[in-house]
């Protein structure tokens, strides 16, 4: 009993610290009832469904209270977002090893009213549906993992319909942007709010992306990203030729040539090239049931997208294949601007730190009802996308404060209210909790501000 009254003090004293970003003291109760609402266990959680759930004797006036704080209340995505950054940040402990994980998420969507919901690429269902996408960047350390920016992916057939945008309410300062645009300007407002730097982790739909590349250098970040298996790289001891010899007339030849032994090659075919005593087993960590290993190789290369215009050689990357034991082909590849003395089991155990952003994926829509919104505006999307994850951020506080970090990489229960638990400023029913006393008084939270000088950006495993 006694650590149900604290888990329950802790979670009213977290929705008070989110309702500082609300702006008006007469959001906090939507805030409250929602956030209160996702936690319960009952299998759909749009408005209506958690507006029968937070208070069943007043559900139509309930119901629109919530949707008017859902769909049409001009609070600040950002804002509260922040603050759940800054409420978990101590719990994950990233001092000793921060990673920004950027990813999309597809939410399956029937009809074509719903704003950004085009046929396109829906990773929940892997294939391409009609859907909408949305990406996000999350914070990550060996302990867990939160996201802190989550924007709506906007078609350009959207972004460019004038009717639709107005109908649904998409923001004037919202033009079309591709993913890794998108991603990049998250990476740079995270930059611009003070986060603790990290390696920047990514799939080849990003990775393979030049600009977004080039783009999370330009900030001074790490990455370890992605690539597909026909990207091209200089192998090593490969480079272009240089420019042509300048005849005297014109202008002097600048771009750098390719020619026979100066070519690049497709990352695929470079990694079947190589002799077997180039890969090593590395284990990079625990699994449920076993310890997760793999075969790798890694070497340093030169990315050669579009180096037909080049001046000049781009800065040797390493290159990190995994090709397992028993496959016909290497299963994965990855570039990274880690230190040129990174070992092959650090850029193994980074490259794997991106399997923390699926697990989030997987609880915020299988517990947390992501995918559940059934409004069609852009508002609406964001702020039920919003608390979901501060309902999430606050499961993940509570099992990093309690010890529970080994379980939080199997399969976690979801913690829900007790069925018994009356809301603030609800009237009590028969069952209610006559203990409950909410108003307990806040708990000290360290800073989160660290010097990016003592962060280790790269951890090291075992290798076997």
């Amino acid at each position: 009993m006694g650590v149900e009254m604290e888990l329950l003090d802790d979670f009213d004293e977290y929705l008070e610290h989110l309702c500082g970003a609300l702006g008006h003291a007469d959001r906090n109760a939507g805030l409250m009832d929602y956030c209160r609402g996702l936690m319960l266990p009952i299998e759909r959680k749009s408005v209506e469904p958690l507006a029968a759930h937070t208070d069943p004797l007043h559900v139509r006036s309930k119901h629109q209270s919530l949707h008017h704080f859902v769909a049409d209340s001009d609070w600040s995505d950002k804002a509260v977002l922040g603050r759940i950054r800054d409420w978990v940040i101590p719990a994950l402990g990233i001092e000793d090893g921060c990673y920004w994980i950027v990813d999309d998420s597809g939410h399956p969507k029937y009809g074509k009213h719903s704003v950004g919901v085009a046929h396109q690429y829906c990773g929940n269902l892997g294939k391409t549906a009609n859907c909408q996408v949305a990406v996000s960047l999350s914070l990550a350390s060996e302990r867990g993992s939160v996201p802190i920016a989550y924007q709506l992916y906007l078609p350009k057939e959207w972004a460019e319909d004038a009717k639709r945008r107005s109908k649904t309410g998409v923001p004037a300062a919202i033009t079309f942007a591709t993913k890794p645009q998108i991603a990049l300007a998250q990476v740079q407002a995270a930059i611009s709010a003070g986060v603790l730097p990290g390696v920047v982790l990514a799939d080849a739909a990003y990775g393979d992306d030049t600009a977004f590349r080039d783009g999370i250098t330009a900030l001074g970040l790490p990455y370890v990203v992605g690539i597909r298996p026909a990207t091209t790289v200089w192998a090593p001891g490969v480079e272009p030729l240089p420019p042509k010899t300048w005849s005297g007339r014109g202008a002097q030849p600048t771009l750098l040539r390719r020619g026979p032994g100066h070519e690049p090659i497709a990352v695929k075919e470079l990694a079947m090239s190589l002799s077997p005593d180039q890969y090593a087993n590395v284990t990079w960590r625990d699994g449920t049931n076993a310890a997760l290993t793999s075969r790798f190789a890694c070497l340093r290369v030169r990315p050669a997208h579009q180096s037909r215009l080049a001046t000049t050689v781009r800065p040797e990357e390493w290159l990190l294949i995994e090709w397992p034991a028993g496959d016909e082909e290497p299963a994965g590849y990855w570039l990274a601007t880690a230190p040129s003395d990174a070992t092959l089991d650090q850029l193994v155990f980074v490259a794997k730190m991106r399997w923390r952003i699926e697990r989030d994926y997987r609880e915020l829509k299988q517990e947390f009802g992501l995918s559940h919104y059934e409004g069609r505006n852009w508002r609406g999307f964001h702020h039920h996308a919003t608390l979901c994850i501060a309902a999430y951020a606050f499961l993940t506080d509570h099992r990093l404060t309690h010890d529970d970090s080994k379980k939080n990489c199997t399969e976690p229960k979801t913690f829900a209210l007790p069925p018994d638990y009356v809301p603030r400023g609800r009237p009590a029913s028969a069952t209610s909790r006559a203990e409950f006393h909410p108003d307990s008084p806040p708990r000290n939270r360290a800073s989160h501000r660290q010097p990016a000088s003592s962060m280790p950006l790269l951890r090291p495993v075992r290798q076997v």
